[in-house]
Protein backbone atom coordinates (compact mmCIF):
# COMPACT_ATOMS: atom_id res chain seq x y z
CA UNK A 1 0.00 0.00 0.00
CA UNK A 2 1.29 3.48 -0.89
CA UNK A 3 0.31 6.41 1.28
CA UNK A 4 0.10 9.83 -0.34
CA UNK A 5 0.31 12.81 1.94
CA UNK A 6 -0.63 16.25 0.62
CA UNK A 7 0.46 19.31 2.56
CA UNK A 8 -0.35 22.91 1.79
CA UNK A 9 3.36 23.77 1.55
CA UNK A 10 4.03 21.15 -1.15
CA UNK A 11 4.22 22.32 -4.78
CA UNK A 12 0.92 21.79 -6.54
CA UNK A 13 -0.48 22.35 -9.97
CA UNK A 14 -2.21 25.71 -9.95
CA UNK A 15 -4.54 26.60 -12.81
CA UNK A 16 -5.85 30.07 -13.60
CA UNK A 17 -8.53 31.47 -15.87
CA UNK A 18 -8.71 35.11 -16.92
CA UNK A 19 -12.40 35.93 -17.20
CA UNK A 20 -14.20 38.92 -18.70
CA UNK A 21 -17.76 39.77 -17.72
CA UNK A 22 -20.07 40.11 -20.70
CA UNK A 23 -22.64 42.69 -19.57
CA UNK A 24 -25.42 41.96 -22.03
CA UNK A 25 -25.71 38.23 -21.36
CA UNK A 26 -24.39 38.46 -17.77
CA UNK A 27 -21.85 35.65 -18.21
CA UNK A 28 -18.11 35.33 -17.58
CA UNK A 29 -16.12 34.56 -20.74
CA UNK A 30 -12.71 32.88 -20.51
CA UNK A 31 -10.16 35.09 -22.28
CA UNK A 32 -7.05 33.11 -21.37
CA UNK A 33 -5.85 30.33 -19.09
CA UNK A 34 -2.65 28.82 -17.80
CA UNK A 35 -1.05 26.63 -15.18
CA UNK A 36 2.08 26.29 -13.10
CA UNK A 37 3.50 23.90 -10.54
CA UNK A 38 4.37 25.92 -7.49
CA UNK A 39 4.11 26.30 -3.76
CA UNK A 40 3.42 30.04 -4.15
CA UNK A 41 0.33 31.63 -2.65
CA UNK A 42 -2.52 31.21 -5.18
CA UNK A 43 -3.88 34.69 -4.38
CA UNK A 44 -0.49 36.27 -5.08
CA UNK A 45 -0.23 34.33 -8.34
CA UNK A 46 -3.74 35.46 -9.31
CA UNK A 47 -2.89 39.11 -8.62
CA UNK A 48 0.24 38.86 -10.77
CA UNK A 49 -1.70 37.20 -13.61
CA UNK A 50 -4.43 39.84 -13.58
CA UNK A 51 -1.99 42.75 -13.27
CA UNK A 52 0.02 41.42 -16.22
CA UNK A 53 -3.06 40.78 -18.34
CA UNK A 54 -4.44 44.27 -17.73
CA UNK A 55 -1.08 46.02 -18.26
CA UNK A 56 -1.11 47.81 -21.57
CA UNK A 57 -4.74 46.96 -22.33
CA UNK A 58 -7.54 49.45 -22.60
CA UNK A 59 -10.04 47.78 -20.30
CA UNK A 60 -12.34 50.76 -19.73
CA UNK A 61 -15.91 49.61 -19.34
CA UNK A 62 -14.87 45.96 -19.00
CA UNK A 63 -14.76 43.86 -15.84
CA UNK A 64 -12.05 41.22 -15.49
CA UNK A 65 -11.24 38.68 -12.80
CA UNK A 66 -8.92 35.74 -12.36
CA UNK A 67 -10.05 32.41 -10.95
CA UNK A 68 -7.19 30.37 -9.47
CA UNK A 69 -7.70 26.69 -8.60
CA UNK A 70 -5.26 24.41 -6.78
CA UNK A 71 -4.87 20.65 -6.68
CA UNK A 72 -5.85 20.83 -3.02
CA UNK A 73 -9.39 21.85 -3.97
CA UNK A 74 -9.04 25.50 -3.03
CA UNK A 75 -9.99 28.34 -5.33
CA UNK A 76 -9.45 32.08 -5.17
CA UNK A 77 -11.09 34.86 -7.19
CA UNK A 78 -9.02 37.99 -7.80
CA UNK A 79 -10.61 41.21 -9.05
CA UNK A 80 -9.03 44.43 -10.30
CA UNK A 81 -10.00 46.13 -7.02
CA UNK A 82 -7.50 43.90 -5.23
CA UNK A 83 -4.65 45.29 -7.35
CA UNK A 84 -5.05 48.77 -5.89
CA UNK A 85 -3.97 47.83 -2.36
CA UNK A 86 -1.33 50.33 -1.21
CA UNK A 87 2.17 48.96 -1.56
CA UNK A 88 1.22 45.88 -3.59
CA UNK A 89 3.77 44.95 -6.18
CA UNK A 90 4.09 41.68 -8.07
CA UNK A 91 6.62 39.36 -6.41
CA UNK A 92 9.52 38.71 -8.85
CA UNK A 93 9.57 35.01 -7.87
CA UNK A 94 5.88 34.69 -8.71
CA UNK A 95 6.39 36.57 -11.99
CA UNK A 96 8.88 33.90 -13.05
CA UNK A 97 6.02 31.37 -12.97
CA UNK A 98 4.06 33.30 -15.60
CA UNK A 99 4.23 32.65 -19.34
CA UNK A 100 6.60 34.98 -21.19
CA UNK A 101 3.90 37.26 -22.62
CA UNK A 102 2.51 37.96 -19.12
CA UNK A 103 5.95 38.20 -17.52
CA UNK A 104 7.05 40.71 -20.17
CA UNK A 105 3.92 42.82 -19.62
CA UNK A 106 4.98 43.39 -16.01
CA UNK A 107 8.57 44.31 -16.92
Amino acid sequence: MIAVVLRDDMPACVRWEILMHERFSDVWICKDLGRATTGADPAELGRAVLAAYLAGRDSRGETFRVLVRTDHGHHVVITADQLTDPGWEADPAVCQLLPAYLRNALA
